[in-house]
Parts: structure tokens; sequence; C-alpha cells
């Protein structure tokens, strides 16, 4: 058998889907899907092969699509997408990720959503937003949105929720309950001498080691970081990189001392890469030592940023890297990051890019 390697692509315009062999040397564009409604997340259930994609229409509202044919048809559902009455609706959903049979959904405002049939229909995990520092989380840049979703591999109750700007919660009885798990990240934008609160920080990016589940990368609106302990505790990587600020993190398939970054050159000065030239940052030892990969990416007047959510690997030898741009540019390395191609341009504004490997 062949593997086929599949890209999907989350746009302010719908999906996109670029396809390859498992040379990744040349690849062929589907889309737009989804009836160009905005896209922010596509993910696949790699058991199944079935694409998921969270997004919402300024006319139609929220919704999660759904392709069990890797793209060639889709549908769709709101059903109970929504907050008791009288509370604010829903504008959209922002993260979608498996958990053991379960589907979840992080929303904008900042909430959680369950599936138990496949995308079919949804159930608000009011665990979350009946936390007791709700009244207290503000909105980020884009909103306030829980953008990151990571479900244990090997215990479906634990979940851990990223949200901007609330900060990091993790449940460990299937969302019942939950606690801050923010110790140590670093809040600037608040008063002096109130920089690191149990909530209240803008978490930009939650990642999870492979094979490790207690180990986390998290790049924060103030910092990198990394924690060994399931984020109880963080501590800063950031040291080596050229920036603090950044969205984007993605873990190797394999090796959990390895990660990518894009960092950009910060909140207010542009939020593109800096110098306008573009790199993506590896450390092989989990963050204590970083290095600059830019050979076949734009190294002069580049200001392009890089969204939370449009990194990504695949789990090919050796391990594919990608990442897709706010110029709607898609960039692919079939080498672990040493070289780099542009593979689709002209995009709309790439939200998010996942990886599906099937057998052809």
């Amino acid at each position: 058998m062949t593997n086929k390697v599949l890209i999907l692509i989350g746009t302010k315009k719908g999906a996109f889907i670029l396809e390859s062999d498992a040379e990744r040397r040349s690849w062929e564009l589907r889309g737009p899907f989804c009836e160009t409604w905005p896209m922010n997340h596509v993910i696949a259930d790699p058991a199944t092969g079935t694409i998921f994609g969270g997004g919402g229409s300024e006319w139609f509202g929220p919704a999660v699509w759904k392709s069990a044919d890797l793209g060639a048809t889709w549908t769709h559902s709101s059903a109970g997408l929504a907050y008791p009455e009288g509370e604010e609706p829903i504008k959209s959903v922002w993260s979608v990720a498996k958990g053991g049979t379960n589907l979840y959904a992080g929303v904008e405002p900042a909430g959680l959503f369950r599936s138990d049939d496949g995308g079919e229909s949804w159930h608000h995990v009011a665990g979350l937003r009946d936390h007791p520092s709700r009244p207290h989380w503000h909105p980020g840049g884009g909103g306030l949105i829980l953008h990151s979703l990571i479900t244990h591999p090997d215990d479906d109750r634990q979940i851990w929720a990223g949200i901007s700007a609330a900060g990091v919660f993790h449940t460990a009885d299937g969302g019942e309950t939950w606690q801050p798990r923010n110790r140590g990240t670093k809040a600037d934008f608040l008063p002096e001498g109130e920089n690191y609160p149990e909530y209240g920080q803008c978490v930009h990016c939650l990642v999870m080691a492979p094979g490790m589940p207690d180990r986390l990368y998290q790049q924060n609106h103030c910092g990198m970081y990394r924690s060994h302990d399931g984020g109880r505790q963080w501590e800063s990587i950031e040291a080596g990189l050229p920036s603090t600020f950044g969205f984007p993190a993605a873990t190797h398939p394999r090796d959990p001392s390895t990660l990518y970054l894009l960092p950009l050159n910060g909140d207010s000065v542009g939020r593109y890469v800096p110098d306008g030239k573009a790199a993506v940052w590896r450390t092989r030892d989990g963050g204590e030592s970083w290095e600059a990969l830019r050979d076949g990416l734009p190294q002069g007047n580049t200001f392009f940023g890089v969204l939370r959510q449009a990194m990504a690997t695949d789990r090919l030898e050796p391990a594919g890297v990608y990442f897709g741009t706010s110029t709607g540019a898609l960039f692919a390395s079939a080498d672990e990051g040493d070289s780099w191609n542009c593979v689709a341009q002209h995009l709309p504004t790439i939200l998010s890019v996942e990886t599906l490997v099937v057998e052809a």
C-alpha cells in the first residue's frame, strides 16, 4: 500500500485540500468547500478519515461541517450549538478535536460543546463557563475564543482548553469541573505586580508532546513555555528565539523534544516575520536551544503573519512540516523543516492547517 497525504486548510473563504503522494513533491489543490463559509479549524479523524471543519457564517451562525469521503461531499450541523436562552449568541466554532468516541468544539464567545454522534448534534459542556473566573474573562485581539483543545490520548475524561484571554484550563472529569493551569505564565498587559495571575493570560496556542501527555508546550502572547506536569507549572523556553511573540506551534509526530514555531516581530509593531525574513524555528531538545530554518523561505520584504492554528506536521518518515500565511500561501517541508517549498498561493487568509495520511 502507498500513502496519500492531505493538507487540510481552513480559510476565511471556505476549506481547501492539498493532496500528494508520500514523496510530497507535487500537490493538487481542491476547493473551496463548505459553501465558502469562514472555516477556523479543519481536522480529520485518523481512525476513520472523516474530516470535520469548524466555522461560522455571519448570516447562518456557527456550524461543524463533515465529509466522510475525503472532501468530495459535505454536510453540516448546528443542532445544539447554542447557549441557554438569555445568554449571548455563539458567533463561530473555533476549534475541533477528537477525544475517544466524542467530538469537541470550542466556540466564540468561549465555551465548549461535545458531540456523541459524530457531529450530528451538540451538547453544552457547561462546567467550563460555570467556573468562578468566568466573569473575569476578557477578549483578546481575536475575540473571546476557545481556540486550543487537547484531549488525553489514554484518558477520555482529561481535556485541556486554551482561551484568549482567560488562559489554560484543565478537566479530569469530562468537563464537570475545571482548574486553571497558568502558574508561571506572564500577563504583561496587567498592572505591575499582577503579571502572574491564576487566570487571565492570553494563551495563543497549546500543544501536547507525542508519547508524553504531561509535557505541554504553549505559545503565549507574553512568551514561549513548556510544562512537564500537564500545565500545573510552566517554565520559559524563549531564550534564543528572535521574539517572545507568535501564534502557532507544532510538535513532531514521534519525538517529544522536537517542536516548531514561527515567531512574529511583536504585538504592536506589525505582527509579521522578524526583519521581513521568514523562518521556522526548531528545537530538538525541548526548548533548551533553537535553530532558524530558512532554506526555501523568502528572505526579504516579507510581511506575512501565521495564525495560531496554521502550522502542522504529518506522521511520515521523515516528518512533513507545513504552515499557511495571512497572505494565502502554503509552505511545505518534506524533510522535517530543513528545506521548504511554496506549494499553494493566492488562497484566502489561511486560518488553520492540519494533515491526514491515508492508505491509497
